[in-house]
């Protein structure tokens, strides 16, 4: 078998020169009250807060730790998830690739993915909502605009919406 850093020796832990070298470690995943405006299914990420809430039925929802966009990579808005795949491949965008030339120009999905074990895609956007193989940076701002979560807890809201799901980005 060989080892992940024989395999890719230039980019193991890629990401992880965009955060903090502490690292805050997984968040546990809880159920709290939450303002009952939204529909049961409606996906709303606090950037701030570093946390995402699944809106369930009676005013609760199911709040995941993530990690966020680093300074200057935020955003906000009101988006759709348009598609969601499961050991998703990569392709770095051509603006991160401009930033960062090392980067391989596509990944197959897999443990070594940076994407994870799931992926959600946000309407036209080049932004996810997706796994990591880093869960220390979960709780961070971290990424180039996606959110990246435990590939346990990805896999736990995967498989909990639906294609079309409402996702409202508070920045």
């Amino acid at each position: 078998m060989t080892s992940r850093s024989t395999i890719l020796p230039s980019f193991t832990n890629f990401f992880s020169n965009f955060g903090t070298s502490s690292g805050s470690g997984p968040i546990p995943r809880t159920v709290v009250s939450i303002d009952t405006r939204y529909a049961p299914g409606t996906i709303i990420v606090n950037t701030a807060e570093r946390r995402l809430y699944l809106v369930q039925a009676n005013g609760q929802a199911l709040r995941y730790g993530i990690g966020v966009g680093r300074d200057g990579f935020r955003w906000g808005g009101v988006h759709k998830i348009t598609a969601k795949k499961e050991w998703p491949s990569w392709t770095p965008p051509a603006q991160m690739i401009a930033r960062r030339p090392d980067l391989p120009r596509h990944m197959e999905g897999g443990v070594d993915n940076p994407l994870g074990a799931r992926a959600m895609y946000l309407g036209s956007t080049l932004y996810r909502i997706h796994g990591s193989n880093e869960p220390e940076t979960i709780g961070q701002a971290v990424s180039s605009g996606c959110f990246r979560m435990t590939n346990d807890d990805v896999t736990d809201l995967y498989n909990r919406v639906a294609v079309g799901a409402t996702v409202i980005v508070k920045n």
